[in-house]
Order: structure tokens, then C-alpha cells, then sequence
């Protein structure tokens, strides 16, 4: 146990930001896609798993709400799940971002039932991503809303795919770039929401040192997937069962 004194507030969001040079835009798997040098297959392959992964985003923030006993987080909390599971139903509403991500599996030339069917999920993605699903389940809410502050960093890799994907892949249709534009905008909101609550909850030095760590499973679940599409996209290593 550490006897150290707490970083101020500011240090403290400083030592979270600097994480960013973990987060996974910095895989090679990444590094390729965001310049151009990856196949159709390894795209569709990479829209396919992440699929898997955008419908456990809701699964995971209803798990924080569940564990929650603050009634303020959750009316702030509840919005990420409307915005990835959407209120079609509601006037006005839309789909939400789990659609939006299906319209990008149509713009690289994938069906819905294909996405739907999680057919293309390689075991390493369905591992990894379960994990951080059972992890938001059995952790404190405040541990779970601290794993999300990948958030922080997340517009910058939207961004890029704006700017380089139509140049690199155009074979893929406009349309599907919906979800990258959305996530601009809700990414930086709930970044706000997300470093409140880790700011405010983790206060005595070993906290601190705790919410770096769950930060840093976080970022090891992200980089995990890609190692697995890696595999099996650059390398072409067959999955288990196919071997």
C-alpha cells in the first residue's frame, strides 16, 4: 500500500491523458489501416469484430447503471446506451450508433445478417471483448465508468478516418462513414461525464495508481483484439477452428 500523497486534480487527469500513447491507433494493424496498406478482407475483417464489440458497449454501460447508486450518473450514464442502441421508436429518434456501424458493414461490402451472426468474430475479439463486459459487471461503477476514459482519445482516431479513408479505400461507400462522424461529438461528451466521475471518486494516491491500472486493462483489451485480427488479417493464421 502506498503512503505517497495524491496528485492534485490536475496531475492526476495529466497522468490519465498520458496514457494515450498505449491506446491502440499506435498498433500496426491500425497503423496500416489508417494509411492505406490493408486489404478489402482485412477491413471487412476489422468492421466485422468491432461489430461484436459495438453491440457490447450498451451491455457494458447497462451493467455500470445496474452497480450504480448515484441517481445523477445514471440520468447521465443512461445516454450512452440511447446512443448506441438508439429510440427509433420515439419521434424524432434515430437508430443509433450499433445501425450506423451496420451501415458501415454494408459500405465494405458485408450484409447485416453476416454482422448480426458474429460469424467473422475470431476467439481472441469474442475474449477479450467478454472480458471487459464481465469486468464492468463484477467491478465497482466507479471502476467500470473509469475502463471508458479510452474515450479520451478516441476522437483523434475518428478524425483521421474521416480525413484518410475516402482518399486509401474508395471502394468503400460514403455512407458508411456515419458512425465516425457521430462518435466526434458523443465521444467528447462523455469524456466529460467519465473524467468527472473518475476525478471525483479516485482522491487518495492508491486510487490513483488503481484508475491507471484499470485504464491500462482497458487499453490492453483494444490492443488484444488487434493482435488477433493481426493474426489473422496480416499474418493469415487460421483461427483455431480451422486448423
Amino acid at each position: 500500500m502506498t503512503s505517497q500523497k495524491p496528485w492534485s486534480r490536475e496531475e492526476f487527469e495529466l497522468k490519465l491523458r498520458e496514457k494515450e500513447k498505449f491506446y491502440h491507433i499506435h498498433h500496426e494493424f491500425h497503423v496500416r489501416m489508417n494509411s492505406g496498406k490493408l486489404e478489402k478482407p482485412a477491413i471487412q475483417g476489422w468492421v466485422a469484430n468491432r461489430f461484436y464489440y459495438q453491440t457490447a458497449i450498451p451491455i457494458k454501460d447497462a451493467a455500470i447503471i445496474s452497480n450504480c447508486t448515484d441517481r445523477e450518473v445514471r440520468r447521465h450514464w443512461v445516454q450512452r446506451i440511447i446512443d448506441h442502441d438508439g429510440q427509433p421508436h420515439l419521434p424524432g429518434g434515430n437508430e443509433g450508433g450499433i445501425d450506423a456501424w451496420l451501415q458501415l458493414g454494408e459500405a465494405v461490402g458485408l450484409t447485416r445478417e453476416e454482422l448480426w451472426s458474429h460469424q467473422h468474430v475470431l476467439p481472441g475479439v469474442r475474449f477479450a471483448v467478454d472480458a471487459y463486459v464481465n469486468f464492468a459487471r463484477r467491478a465497482s461503477w466507479q471502476e467500470a465508468a473509469c475502463s471508458s476514459l479510452t474515450e479520451l482519445f478516441a476522437p483523434t482516431i475518428h478524425q483521421k478516418r474521416l480525413e484518410n479513408w475516402p482518399e486509401f479505400y474508395p471502394w468503400i461507400k460514403p455512407e458508411g462513414y456515419h458512425y465516425f462522424r457521430r462518435r466526434l461529438t458523443e465521444a467528447r461528451r462523455d469524456v466529460v461525464n467519465g473524467l468527472q466521475v473518475t476525478l471525483d471518486h479516485f482522491k487518495t494516491r492508491e486510487q490513483q495508481e488503481k484508475a491507471l491500472e484499470i485504464l491500462q486493462f482497458k487499453l490492453n483489451i483494444l490492443w488484444s483484439m488487434l493482435d488477433s485480427m493481426w493474426a489473422a488479417y496480416v499474418e493469415q493464421k487460421p483461427p483455431f477452428w480451422n486448423t
